[in-house]
């Protein structure tokens, strides 16, 4: 089998934008590995579908839609549009693969594939209703508000109840140009606190997944944040 390194420096991930290809190369090859080892090599059409792997694609681990993660180590959990993962009201599959940067290859240390249920879900956004959710997303999308006064009125609002009482964190994503978006994450704790109670969080040596170790490494050099 082709090693990871040589699969994406071979330029196969063709079906994604080159700029994600840049940033998120990891995380493709990581949601390329799930698909291609667990759900028959499943194509998605495109990357703004519901899921990353619907329901008829997984005939191995229950029949319900899988959302795969790459995530550093001991960091949050980023979900994605916080309106779109609140109106969730079905069982999925959350398979995480936790990484750590080293030189310039990235190595997964811990992976998990909990089931998450409707009431689950549920518990981890109480006390936030859509109705909260639809006010921070107004106030941060308002353009009579400069970026630093949408920023300053949507942390006072996170800050405050019911956001600060949920598990789920609300994550306003205001730049000085275009962005404004309202994404949501999980804290690495919490995942497993209240997904994966079972698992333990350590990092370990042998990344398994449903029997299956995870080929190391990725050849994915650290980011480079430019101001």
């Amino acid at each position: 089998m082709m090693s990871l390194r040589l699969v994406l420096l071979a330029g196969t991930l063709l079906a994604a934008p080159a700029a994600a290809q840049e940033v998120q190369q990891h995380g493709l090859v990581f949601e390329r590995w799930v698909r291609d080892t667990f759900f028959e090599g499943y194509r998605p059409p495109g990357y703004t579908q519901a899921w990353d792997i619907p329901a008829a694609a997984n005939r191995a681990h229950g029949g319900i839609p899988v959302n795969p993660k790459a995530i550093k180590y001991g960091t949050a959990v980023d979900l994605g549009d916080a309106l779109r993962q609140f109106a969730i009201d079905e069982p999925f599959l959350l398979v995480i693969g936790f990484w750590r940067q080293e030189g310039d290859d990235k190595h997964f240390v811990n992976l998990v594939a909990p089931r998450i249920e409707p009431a689950l879900w549920r518990k981890l956004w109480a006390p936030i209703t859509r109705a909260d959710l639809e006010r921070l997303d107004a106030t941060i999308k308002d353009r009579s508000l400069t970026p630093a006064q949408a920023r300053a009125a949507a942390l006072k609002i996170k800050s405050a109840p019911p956001f600060s009482q949920a598990i789920v964190v609300v994550n306003p994503k205001i730049d000085d140009r275009a962005q404004r978006r309202l994404q949501c994450s999980l804290r690495f704790d919490d995942v497993f606190t209240h997904l994966a109670p079972d698992a333990s969080p350590a990092a370990k040596e042998r990344a398994v997944l449903w029997g299956v170790e995870f080929p190391q490494p990725i050849a994915s050099k650290p980011r480079v944040l430019v101001r």
